[in-house]
């Protein structure tokens, strides 16, 4: 913090307000935090407190009351303490809605744990994979029950480690693009990894994802916008209204990764302003606007 280096998203894991290590969770985050603070004097931005491995409501309630104490013992000022969930165990999927009520607006995120999961749904090892069709489930009920919230969802990790001989690490990088395209197709745009050998699988994986579509998602776009919102036909693919969000999706996540330019997204003929808009609804209206005032 103090030579401005620090990773632009930054937090701890906790232990799990589990019975045996409750005592222990809390502690730990007294200390770390009681020690950040008084060395620092505030929080680095964008600090998350991960709670893992939630079974019941009252563990999110428990951590939202212990932040209601700390922050005015650490001067920090109201609800600038945030967590995230990691989704984990089978039973915190019916109570995703739940959870998130009882963090009382300080939840930002909901990261998926493959293994955990797997196990607590009595896959054996062999199986315990990011693609699993349990693993599909779990992660389409977070999009469900987050659906417009602003929470961030995060995908788990691929545990197969690029390390080795030439074929082992090309296996493992082969595994690791697979489960990354299963992710985006899925629509879950952010992974966490566990090895620095898996960036450039990630970075190819991502950029790749994009990259292979930016012609035909320009032109839908395009023919889409100087039809201000009338169906087209496209080659083979029909447009209509509804498909309208999902091309800008399209363009402002592979502007947020970094996979095509500015100029790029420009090509589709929408303004930048309207690009961050983020809402098709609210460029169709401006369009519609200015046509009648012309």
């Amino acid at each position: 913090m103090r030579d401005g280096t620090l990773s632009p998203f930054i937090g701890i894991r906790i232990k799990p307000f589990s019975q045996e290590l409750t005592r222990r969770s809390v502690r730990t985050l007294d200390i770390f935090l009681s020690t950040l603070v008084g060395e620092a004097g505030k929080l680095p931005p964008w600090f998350v407190v991960t709670l893992p491995k939630i079974q019941v409501v009252e563990q999110v309630t428990v951590l939202a009351n212990l932040f209601d104490r700390l922050e005015p013992r650490l001067r920090l000022a109201k609800s600038s303490l945030k967590f995230e969930f990691m989704i984990e165990t089978t039973q915190s999927i019916p109570m995703l809605s739940q959870m998130l009520d009882a963090g009382r607006g300080r939840v930002v995120a909901a990261h998926f744990g493959t293994y955990d999961y797997t196990a607590s749904c009595n896959i054996t090892a062999a199986h315990q994979r990011m693609d699993h069709p349990a693993c599909d489930f779990a992660r389409h009920s977070m999009q469900v029950a987050y659906a417009g919230t602003g929470l961030w969802l995060s995908d788990g990790a691929t545990n197969v480690m690029p390390v080795g001989d030439r074929a082992t690490v090309h296996r493992a990088w082969r595994l690791h693009v697979d489960h990354i395209r299963h992710s985006l197709v899925n629509g879950f745009y952010q992974g966490w990894d566990l090895n620095p050998s898996q960036l450039p699988t990630r970075y190819a994986a991502v950029y790749s994802f994009f990259l292979e579509s930016l012609g035909a998602a320009t032109e839908r776009l395009r023919n889409f916008m100087q039809k201000a919102g009338q169906a087209t036909l496209v080659g083979d693919v029909f447009d209509d209204a509804a498909t309208g969000q999902g091309l800008l999706n399209y363009f402002l996540r592979a502007l947020n990764c970094g996979a095509i330019t500015e100029q790029e997204a420009l090509a589709t003929g929408l303004t930048l302003d309207e690009l961050r808009s983020r809402s098709f609804v609210k460029i169709l209206k401006g369009r519609r606007a200015v046509k009648v005032s012309s």
